[in-house]
């Protein structure tokens, strides 16, 4: 994640049911679904002013932060968030091994 980003908190907005960040009015977000035991990661967006800045990597690195302090495992359904993994594949650690694409991570 780019430095500018680390200072950025997390949002876990309940109400859209999606975690975000939001830098200069502008947000990148992942929509979520959560159960007891597993928080899946659906669709990863970023406003279009952020295009290009790592704003939607930063959100997704700080998800995958939330999960594993969550002590939930996690279901990479969105394939931006499934291709993060695959390049940073010390994330696997926290996905679900009955994920259907665990293999290919």
């Amino acid at each position: 994640m780019k430095a500018e980003f680390e200072p950025i908190p997390l949002v876990k907005n309940l109400e859209k049911k999606r975690f975000e960040i939001e830098v200069n009015g502008h947000y990148a977000f992942i929509d979520y679904g959560e159960k007891s035991k597993q928080i899946s990661l659906i669709h990863t967006e970023a406003d279009p002013e952020l295009a290009g800045t790592g704003a939607a990597s930063a959100v997704v690195e700080k998800a995958l932060h939330h999960v594993e302090e969550s002590g939930k495992k996690l279901l990479p359904f969105c394939p931006y968030v499934f291709a993060y993994i695959k390049k940073n594949p010390e994330w696997k650690r926290i996905v679900d091994p009955g994920f259907s694409g665990y293999d290919n991570l």
